[in-house]
């Protein structure tokens, strides 16, 4: 008597699940090594559990993953992957014509003697000067009116600071005089503070 079919849908007891994927998984590599072998097949399988787990079987035909990766590209007329040494390269190509115009640009700047400049060439390069200074003040300017403002804080705090002292001096000063008391501990308070 066979085993009756089951409906085919996700699993939700995790540990049923786990198991059903390795017997699952154990049996389809069973099965792609059985099709490797019987017809002759070049044959790559990969599998990622839930987890993230790489799992592969590469028939014994195949020499290299590239290779068949290849062979696909060939087949389909599609990149899987592009070759990261021509990326590379192009990347280096950049850079080195960037570099050359840099330094091109830095010798023009520098205004060497054995160059010969036109007024044109020589008017732009002036107004390329005028705008990096422009920048330059600009950020200058910033640069200090931040330190002016943290300045200006630190004042207006001591200020404060101050008008509180003076507060509790002239609160002091009105106790003295309701008590009666003697007005030396407050001629010295105005000594210390600057007052006379």
């Amino acid at each position: 008597m066979g085993r009756g079919r089951s409906e085919i849908k996700r699993i939700e007891n995790p540990t049923q699940r786990q198991s059903t994927f390795y017997k699952r998984r154990d049996g389809l590599f069973k099965k792609a090594r059985e099709l490797s072998v019987l017809c002759d097949v070049d044959l790559f399988l990969l599998l990622f559990s839930a987890s993230g787990k790489l799992y592969h079987y590469l028939s014994p035909t195949v020499p290299s993953v590239e290779e068949l990766v290849e062979r696909y590209e060939a087949a389909t007329h599609t990149k899987v992957w592009t070759d990261i040494r021509q990326e590379r390269r192009a990347e280096l190509e950049n850079v080195g014509r960037m570099c050359e115009l840099l330094e091109k640009e830095l010798r023009f700047m520098m205004l060497a003697h054995e160059e010969q400049y036109t007024v044109p060439s020589l008017e732009v390069l002036e107004r390329n000067l005028e705008a990096a200074m422009y920048k330059v003040r600009c950020e200058k300017d910033r640069k200090i009116g931040g330190e002016i403002n943290y300045l200006e804080n630190i004042i207006k705090g001591r200020q404060e600071e101050r008008y509180g002292l003076c507060d509790k001096l002239a609160h002091a000063q009105t106790l003295n005089d309701v008590e009666g008391g003697s007005t030396s501990l407050s001629s010295g308070l105005d000594l210390k503070l600057g007052f006379n």
